[in-house]
């Protein structure tokens, strides 16, 4: 369970749509410390929920099924338990399939299409555990062959928030890691693949 070290705004304390943020992860994941921690700035609680996630997220210029496969890929690969209970069920409801869920690891599978492959293929780059990525022009000739520039430039950026944003989280102790975390506290081992 997270633990963090900065006041934790109590659920009663929160203005009403924090609270609806606060009972769903209560609901998926059976924690909210991301959230109290989070409501110590609540502009920077209302900008990353209402403008980055509305405006970018769901309202941006890549279709939103392709925002979640790649936010799910990322939270799978970075470990945190509290993201992946929502991702999950966010990402089937935009309509990706179990099979693909089951997948993300496996670029050769069938289930995934060649766009979605370049997607996932840009995951692994972008993810927090690979210093040397690149986006390299055999990758750039995948992407452009389904999105466009502008496109391309606002998938880095989703992904840039959100393994920043992983990042944070796990530093701060605000969710809890699973074995996979290559976040490791006190300097310990982290996976390097």
């Amino acid at each position: 369970m997270p633990d963090p070290l900065l006041n934790r705004v109590d659920r009663d304390q929160l203005p009403e749509d924090l609270r609806a943020i606060w009972d769903e992860g209560m609901r998926r994941s059976g924690e909210a410390a991301i959230i109290e921690v989070f409501a110590n700035a609540p502009e920077l609680l209302e900008w990353y929920f209402n403008s980055f996630y509305r405006k970018v997220f769901y309202e941006g210029r890549v279709d939103v099924r392709t925002k979640e496969l790649l936010r799910l890929k990322l939270s799978h690969e970075h470990g945190c338990y509290f993201c992946n209970n929502f991702n999950a069920v966010d990402a089937h409801a935009a309509g990706v399939t179990r099979e693909q869920i089951d997948a993300l690891f496996d670029l050769d599978n069938p289930v995934h299409s060649d766009r979605d492959r370049a997607v996932l293929r840009l995951c692994d780059e972008m993810k927090l555990t690979n210093m040397s990525g690149e986006l390299t022009p055999d990758l750039y000739a995948a992407l452009k062959r389904y999105f466009s520039d502008a496109q391309i430039v606002e998938l880095g950026l989703t992904m840039a928030v959100l393994t920043g944003v992983a990042k944070w989280i796990f530093v701060y102790d605000m969710v809890t890691r699973e074995d996979n975390c290559p976040v490791v506290p006190g300097g310990g081992s982290a996976r390097t693949s």
